[in-house]
């Protein structure tokens, strides 16, 4: 079987190379050609674990390949996802113009039947649009060649992507077809032979399943911290309200942490895409309004509880600051609240000093020299004023207390994962406080 995959982001690249990994022929599409060179040399644009040797294992085999045209990959191939971005408008819908770009390009080029199949996240009847402007491409060339269109979502986790693909909870595939639906079965083969679901429905489901998705476990999210912050005021500890609710079995224990709020590449995109899909049908997601909301004043939770500490006033202090990414095992830093962070902060007159395991190139990229960077963790704390947990990196878990409470000028730390023990932080002689859990001075 062969297939091309256009788009090398997160999920062009990892579905491309798992599908390679399998022994199927895939080529992956990108109009950046340096992006494409690099991939020809197995240097991959992004961090993913794992991601970097099975992208080179599967070239040395001769299965896994890179193009920037999408006209040289058409012969014999059965299916071609389309992977490309959709970034939200002003408005906060997806903009559509790069997966009906995809669309057209196939249907100028495609040279027997094919399925052209949307692997990005995309507002419900999109595929009819794709349909339309991949057939108005082959009524300009008087063609009559057959094509189905699909809708495959992705439910992958940036830091464990791959293992995600190959080892999927559930596969889901829309597809209008019983040819498609055999197709995209035989594709999907390899990955459901361990007893691993692929889920068959309509085109619009399939559409509608994806957000959906991403925007329950947005819901868990947003519910939790102001639960968390609730706590605060009432005296109780959140991780403690964790534990009871998250021993039922309908509520379960996932995405119940509170922290500093979500950020990534799915969860804020998707929420205000959904958002915006319903009231273009006429109808509020009420919920989900309340979701963003919350979330939107979660990234501002440490800085809120740094300017009580100091007063209202931060002017000249120093502040160290651990973690950029959006959330350990990424370099991602797309709707980060580090990025609110570093914006309060800096904006009140004080200097933040960070660093990340991972992500400081990308710091470096999206911030330049509004902050500064430390060389390592305890680099960012020398002489600070206070320190900021912002990303549970493995890294952070267990640092020398003795060490930080050294060389920081005032030991406070403020923790944005509760990822440290409050009667332990008091030993040491910190001031501690973190999300949900009620600050006392003796």
């Amino acid at each position: 079987m062969k297939i091309t995959v256009v788009g090398t982001g997160y999920v062009g690249l990892v579905t491309g190379t798992c599908f390679a990994d399998v022994g199927i022929d895939v080529t992956c599409v990108d109009i950046d050609k340096e992006k494409i060179e690099n991939l020809k040399k197995g240097i991959i644009p992004i961090y993913e674990p794992g991601l970097e040797e099975m992208v080179k294992n599967n070239i040395d085999k001769g299965r896994l390949h890179f193009s920037t045209e999408i006209k040289e990959t058409l012969e014999d191939t059965e299916v071609v996802f389309s992977a490309v971005g959709t970034p939200p408008d002003e408005d906060g819908s997806a903009d559509l113009q790069y997966v009906l770009n995809v669309a057209r390009e196939v249907g100028k080029h495609m040279q027997n039947y094919l399925i052209l199949v949307t692997k990005s996240t995309v507002p419900v009847g999109t595929a009819k649009k794709v349909k339309k402007a991949l057939q108005e491409e082959l009524d300009k060339r008087g063609s009559n060649l057959n094509f189905d269109v699909a809708s495959n979502p992705e439910f992958l986790k940036e830091g464990s992507a791959v293992q995600d693909f190959l080892k999927p909870d559930r596969i889901v595939v829309g597809t209008e077809s019983e040819k498609a639906e055999e197709i995209m079965a035989k594709l999907y083969k390899p990955f459901t032979l361990n007893g691993h679901p692929i889920i068959f429905m309509n085109i619009p489901s399939a559409e509608v399943t994806k957000y959906a998705a991403n925007a329950m476990l947005a819901t868990k999210i947003s519910f939790m911290n102001d639960i968390a912050n609730f706590c605060e005021i009432v005296d109780a500890d959140v991780n403690m309200v964790r534990k009871g609710i998250g021993s039922d079995s309908r509520i379960g224990n996932k995405f119940i942490y509170p922290g500093t709020g979500y950020g990534g590449s799915c969860f804020p995109k998707d929420v205000k895409a959904i958002i915006r899909t319903a009231r273009q049908n006429s109808y509020n997601l009420r919920v989900l309004q309340s979701v963003e909301e919350v979330n939107e004043e979660q990234k501002s939770i440490l800085f809120r509880k740094l300017m009580e500490y100091y007063n209202g006033d931060i002017k000249g202090k120093k502040i160290g600051m651990w973690g950029l990414s959006f959330k350990p095992k990424t370099d991602d830093m797309r709707e980060a609240p580090a990025l609110t962070l570093i914006d309060k902060i800096t904006e009140a007159g004080a200097k933040v000093i960070a660093y990340d395991p991972v992500a400081m190139d990308e710091a470096k990229r999206r911030v330049g020299d509004k902050i500064e960077y430390a060389k390592d963790q305890y680099d960012a704390l020398m002489d600070a004023d206070a320190m900021l947990m912002v990303t549970e990196w493995m890294d952070f878990r267990y640092p020398n207390f003795n060490v930080i409470k050294r060389i920081m000028k005032t030991p406070a730390i403020f923790d944005g994962r509760n990822i440290y023990d409050p009667l332990e932080m008091k030993k040491y002689g910190f001031y501690y406080t973190g999300i949900g859990i009620a600050h006392k001075e003796d």
